[in-house]
């Protein structure tokens, strides 16, 4: 299958995908299964491509290993926040301004179906590398073990943080996210690069590149850390201005002080 083939492949079948999370956010006003669905589409997007590609079996395997198993986590991770959490801030917000105009709501998940074929061309491109490089996967794995786990680790301090209620209004400054105000999102833009990694020697391998450039933009520019510090500050106020005066956006770094 050419790769204009699979990603058109990718897409419709994210489109079906998107449309039933629309139904159900119809049903139960809760927007948040949008994010649910876009990492399980990713996930199943590695494995498409890693089935249907035409290059050597090593990167192919990594790609659908690592693919899905990152996509997976994080479609659970943030299930269990769909499931026992009202609806997200950020799309409450965008509930205020739309409110049940469902056209905006259908636009909205089926741009998110277009970004899992955007994301998916660094899969194509793995999946049809006819090289390997046993150093340059090597590299794509510790990468992706680092980047998962630092995922993780960032998830689960967040979800300590916010479970007990004495928390409730302050602002996590507990672990990875005393260096970071979204270290959970600098260790997904970094596990983009295992995936470049895996594309070295294939056609346009450095096209790879464009998971983590895109990811980066999407992240500080459009739909992540704006959304998210736009509804810290509408419900921590001052106590979120504090922490981002103090602690670094997005890539780690020691908490700055108070000058006296």
């Amino acid at each position: 299958m050419s790769a204009a083939a699979t990603l058109l492949l990718v897409w419709g079948l994210s489109v079906l995908l998107m449309t039933g999370g629309w139904l159900w956010q119809r049903r139960r006003s809760n927007a948040g299964i949008v994010d649910v669905l876009w990492a399980g589409g990713l996930a199943g997007s590695a494995l498409l491509c890693a089935l249907t590609g035409s290059g050597a079996a090593a990167p192919r395997l990594l790609l659908g290993a690592c693919g899905s198993l990152w996509g997976t986590r994080l479609a659970w991770h943030l299930w269990h926040r769909v499931r026992g959490e009202p609806e997200d801030g950020r799309y409450q917000a965008l509930r205020g301004r739309w409110h049940q105009d469902q056209r905006k709501w259908f636009g909205m998940f089926q741009f998110q179906a277009a970004l899992i074929a955007l994301f998916s061309v660094p899969f194509v491109i793995v999946a049809a590398n006819p090289a390997t490089h046993p150093a340059w996967l090597s590299a794509g794995v510790a990468l992706w073990c680092l980047s998962v786990a630092g995922e993780s680790r960032a998830d689960a301090q967040l979800a300590r943080f916010r479970a007990d209620p004495a928390n409730r209004g302050r602002t996590c400054r507990a672990g990875l996210w005393r260096y970071s105000r979204h270290p959970n999102y600098f260790f997904e833009w970094l596990h983009w690069f295992s995936y470049a990694a895996f594309a070295v020697g294939a056609v346009h391998g450095w096209a790879a590149l464009a998971g983590p450039l895109v990811m980066f933009l999407f992240l500080r520019f459009v739909s992540g850390i704006p959304f998210t510090e736009a509804q810290a500050l509408r419900t921590r106020g001052e106590d979120y201005r504090d922490y981002q005066r103090r602690t670094s956006m997005l890539f780690p770094w020691p908490p700055r002080r108070e000058l006296p």
